[in-house]
């Protein structure tokens, strides 16, 4: 899969930004395309008044595309319902929803209509207008079933790219670690027919063990281009809770790892956690 959304970013090397908006060759290119696919867009939120608007309006402004947005919250006590409910457009909103973040995602999932399905969560917010059409011209060029692209984090107000870069895809690669951003990863909905949804003892790493599972047996589709944009603050999951989600990972990857790999992925653990605690 080719990349359609350039971005202009500096050296590898200190703090970088990234340009948010794709050439204007590329949207000219792309004005035409028209699709039948439908995205189903799945927001889970809990008190997320703050940052949802973002989300919300990232979804609004996509083009070329039929969304579905799907809100499942989980008892929110503060304004997230009142803008979820003034959505305008396809949209479903689901109350009362708890009992972790992998329960409320496949609530979404089942309550999804379309034939793409994705989780853009109220800290996350698509790259650029374009992101969807972009995706369903993928999904409908390769066949494939399942597809993701990169992100940026937002911190505070400034988009930085990823300080690696990603390997090509291989269930080897996959095994060793993950390297497929949820926000910027989109599914068939037949994907979660087949497989079913996310597993529900998993806490943080529940999409981990979903792309370990799947992966032999389907065929994805990888893009080099940002798709979603994380917003990383110190109270976001992967910041406050890396070691338990680092735990996690490990055991979704002895999971599907075969016996005699086991030594070498406790030892790549060992290095990597002292590494992020010496960070």
């Amino acid at each position: 899969c080719s990349s359609d959304l350039p971005t202009k970013a500096g050296d590898r090397g200190g703090t970088r930004t990234v340009a948010q908006q794709p050439a204007a060759a590329v949207w000219r290119a792309m004005e035409n395309h028209t699709t039948s696919l439908k995205f189903s867009i799945v927001t889970c939120t809990r008190n997320s008044a703050a940052t949802l608007a973002k989300t919300i309006d990232s979804v609004q402004s996509q083009t070329g595309v039929k969304i579905e947005h799907v809100f499942v919250d989980g008892a929110s006590n503060d304004a997230t319902l009142d803008l979820c409910r003034a959505v305008p457009g396809e949209k479903k909103t689901i109350e009362g929803v708890t009992g972790g973040i992998s329960k409320a995602m496949n609530r979404g999932v089942a309550e999804a209509t379309g034939d793409i399905v994705a989780h853009l969560h109220s800290d996350d917010y698509y790259f650029s207008p374009r992101v969807l059409a972009t995706v369903a011209r993928h999904f409908e060029e390769s066949g494939c079933d399942w597809l993701f692209g990169r992100i940026v984090s937002d911190v505070d107000g400034q988009l930085q790219p990823e300080p690696f870069v990603a390997p090509r895809f291989s269930w080897g690669r996959l095994l060793r670690g993950n390297f497929i951003p949820h926000p910027a990863t989109f599914a068939r909905r037949s994907v979660f027919e087949r497989f079913g949804g996310f597993r529900e003892d998993y806490r943080l790493a529940m999409d981990y063990e979903y792309w370990l599972r799947i992966t032999r047996h389907t065929k994805v589709c990888q893009l080099d281009e940002p798709l979603a944009v994380f917003r990383r603050h110190s109270g976001s999951a992967s910041t406050s809770q890396w070691l338990a989600a680092f735990n996690e990972d490990m055991r979704a990857r002895l999971a599907y790892a075969a016996w005699y790999e086991w030594p070498e992925h406790a030892a790549r653990y060992a290095i990597r956690r002292l590494r992020r605690a010496r960070a």
